[in-house]
C-alpha cells in the first residue's frame, strides 16, 4: 500500500530544499511507485527526526507504507455524490495550475481551544457515530471504480538557509488522490509531492511483490473486512500498533484519526471507529477548532505528552460531520531552537470532496 503524504510532516529542520526540486522534475518513466515514495518518505522522516528530542523513540512502522493510501473516511459525507452528471473527466496536469511547488509564508498560528476533562467525550463521540450512521456510506464501490478525495492541506516546518533557521508554513493547497478498491492502482496530484501531472500510486514493493493491505496501509476491500465491534476493533488496533509511536494510547488515537481522515471505511466501520476512540484514555473535547478551509467547529482531541502537540479531529457543530484534522503545539516548545511555540499549527487539512468515480483522474464538478 502507499504512504499517505497528506499526513502531517511534523515541523522539523529542512537541511536543504529537497522536497520542492523533487516535485518540480518529471520522474523517469518506468520507476516503481515504491522508489518514488521511498525518497519522499525518507525526506520527511529526516525532518521528523531532527524536530524531536533525543529521547523520542523512532516509529517502528514502515515509513513507506505508513498511513492509509485511500481517502479520508467519514462515510456520511458521500451522500449524493454518485448522482449522474456530477463528475467531469480531467487530465490536464496539476489540478491547481501549471506549477507544482508550494510557496511558504509565516508560520500558521491559532487560538488554543480549551479542552474539557474528557468526561463528556464518550457522549459526543456517540452522537457523532449516530450522525454518521444516519447518513450512511453510499453505494458499494465496484472493483472497476476509484475512490477520490480532494483536500486542502498545509504543513509547518523549520527552514534552514545557511546558519539561519526560520519557522514557515506551506501555502494551503489542494491534494487530489484516487485509489482502486483493492489498493493496487491509484494516482496522486499534489504540489510539492508530485510533478505537474501527478504520479502513479500503483506498483510493487522493493522486493517486487504485490503489497498486502494492513491496518496502517489499508485498502477499501481490507477495511470492509475489519470488525465493527468497538471493543474488538480497538483491541486489534492496540495489538497491531504495539511498540509504535509515543505510547499505545497516543498511537491508537493517531491510527483511528488516520483512518477517519485518509481512508474510506464502510459506514458500520466508521461508527465503530468513533466508539472505539471514546474508550482511549486521555481523549477530550476541544471547544473551538478551525480546519484548513476556515470552517469552525469543535474537536475531539488527544495531547501527546512528549511533544506537547495536540491532534484534533474537527467536526461541524450542528451536523457533527467530519471536517478535517489539525495538529497544534499547545504545551512547551519544539523544532530547531524551540521555534515552534504554543499556538503554532503544525499540520492542517480539510476534506473538501469525497466521491466514488468511474475513471482515474475523474474529479467531481464541484471541485472546479
Amino acid at each position: 500500500m502507499n504512504a499517505d503524504l497528506s499526513r502531517r510532516h511534523p515541523a522539523g529542520r529542512e537541511e536543504n530544499p529537497l522536497p520542492l526540486p523533487f516535485a518540480e522534475r518529471e520522474l523517469p518513466a518506468g520507476r516503481h511507485q515504491f522508489h518514488k515514495e521511498r525518497l519522499m518518505a525518507q525526506i520527511h522522516e529526516d525532518l521528523r527526526a531532527t524536530a524531536d528530542s533525543p529521547a523520542r523513540r523512532a516509529r517502528s512502522r514502515n515509513p513507506f507504507l505508513k498511513r492509509s493510501f485511500l481517502v479520508p473516511a467519514a462515510a456520511f459525507a458521500l451522500a449524493g455524490v454518485l448522482a449522474a452528471g456530477f463528475l467531469a473527466y480531467v487530465d490536464r496536469g496539476a489540478a491547481d495550475g501549471t506549477g507544482s511547488t508550494i510557496a511558504t509564508g509565516p508560520a500558521m498560528t491559532t487560538r488554543i481551544g480549551a479542552a474539557d476533562d474528557g468526561k463528556g467525550t464518550p457522549q459526543l463521540l456517540d452522537r457523532i457515530s449516530l450522525a454518521a450512521a444516519s447518513v450512511g456510506g453510499g453505494s458499494k464501490v465496484r472493483a472497476d471504480q476509484f475512490i477520490y478525495i480532494g483536500s486542502k492541506t498545509a504543513n509547518t516546518y523549520v527552514k534552514s538557509v545557511g546558519d539561519k533557521n526560520t519557522l514557515v508554513s506551506e501555502e494551503l493547497h489542494m491534494r487530489h488522490q484516487w485509489n482502486s478498491p483493492d489498493g493496487l492502482d491509484g494516482w496522486l496530484i499534489e504540489p510539492g509531492n508530485t510533478g505537474p501531472k501527478g504520479m502513479t500510486l500503483a506498483g510493487k514493493n522493493e522486493k517486487g511483490e504485490t503489497p498486502t493491505p494492513y491496518l496502517n496501509a489499508p485498502s477499501y476491500d481490507y477495511l470492509a473486512g475489519l470488525p465493527t465491534d468497538p471493543d474488538v476493533l480497538l483491541k486489534k488496533i492496540y495489538e497491531e500498533t504495539r511498540g509504535m509511536g509515543r505510547g499505545p494510547d497516543q498511537e491508537a488515537f493517531t491510527t483511528i484519526g488516520d483512518l477517519l481522515r485518509s481512508s474510506y471505511p464502510p459506514a458500520e466501520l466508521t461508527v465503530a471507529l468513533y466508539r472505539a476512540a471514546a474508550k482511549i484514555p486521555g481523549v477530550v473535547v476541544v471547544d473551538d477548532a478551525v480546519d484548513a478551509a476556515g470552517r469552525q467547529g469543535l474537536a475531539v482531541a488527544r495531547l501527546d505528552e512528549q511533544s506537547g502537540q495536540r491532534e484534533e479531529w474537527i467536526f461541524d457543530r450542528q451536523t457533527l460531520a467530519y471536517l478535517g484534522e489539525r495538529t497544534v503545539q499547545v504545551r512547551g516548545e519544539a523544532g530547531e531552537g524551540g521555534l515552534i511555540k504554543p499556538g503554532t499549527v503544525v499540520f492542517t487539512t480539510a476534506v473538501m470532496t469525497r466521491a466514488v468515480v468511474d475513471r482515474m483522474k475523474e474529479i467531481p464538478a464541484s471541485v472546479g
